[in-house]
């Protein structure tokens, strides 16, 4: 059997192994605050990096703290916010969610997530305006610990390609399969999320993936089945 051909289960294991070998294996620390990453995630959609940084700042700035972003105007807010995509659409949504936390919890603070189940977590979360699975995972990975798996576009797009997912698998559903095929251990999980997403980022990239330099090219289903045989090139 040729490497590119192994079952999904032992593919994703592989990939995560060579990864693990090509960027080294990181520790798990919280980078931001729990609600710090909630609205920066929420701002990311459609976003780069530094917009979203640039977002997030100016709308504190501006206004203080959460309090004084829910007592905004949706107008001031998508102003603070501009340098994302759709802030129009993100300003209510950050402002519903804010709304929400502080009704139920009585503070605007979600620290309670840590002792609630994984499965009522994701529940909770998900029913917040714009937070859909790859918030809601990478809230309880990165800031909770949780066993959780955020796919994100590169994440997506570099399984589809070396063959850990199907063609035809949707963004959301891959976060299940290929949660199924790990180790239910936060620290394997948040390694193969941030290695696939650099790799996305350097490597396997959208318009074009490098694959003379990719470590994963002799389990990958793409290079085997198209650069390999010059397919992409003659098209």
């Amino acid at each position: 059997m040729e490497e590119h051909e192994l079952p999904p289960q032992e593919k994703t294991m592989r990939t995560h192994e060579m990864l693990n070998q090509e960027y080294k294996v990181l520790t798990l620390d919280s980078r931001r605050t729990p609600m710090h990453e909630l609205i920066s995630t929420m701002l990311s959609h459609r976003t780069n990096h530094a917009d979203e940084v640039n977002a997030y700042n100016t709308m504190l700035e501006r206004f203080g703290d959460w309090e004084g972003v829910l007592q905004a105007s949706e107008e001031e807010l998508a102003d603070a916010i501009s340098t994302t995509r759709y802030p129009g659409q993100k300003a209510p949504q950050i402002q519903q969610t804010l709304r929400i936390i502080k009704e139920e919890r009585g503070d605007i603070n979600i620290d309670f997530l840590a002792d609630m189940p994984l499965e009522e977590a994701m529940a909770w979360l998900t029913r917040l305006p714009g937070v859909g699975p790859k918030t809601a995972t990478l809230l309880l990975l990165f800031n909770f610990k949780k066993p959780v798996l955020p796919v994100d576009t590169h994440v997506f797009r570099v399984s589809q390609r070396v063959g850990l997912i199907g063609a035809k698998v949707t963004a959301n559903k891959a976060h299940d399969i290929l949660l199924d095929m790990l180790p239910k251990d936060a620290t394997t999980l948040f390694n193969f999320h941030k290695h696939l997403f650099w790799h996305g980022q350097k490597v396997c990239t959208w318009s074009y993936p490098k694959c003379e330099k990719c470590v994963l090219s002799g389990l990958c289903n793409y290079y085997n089945a198209v650069r390999a045989k010059g397919i992409d090139r003659a098209a």
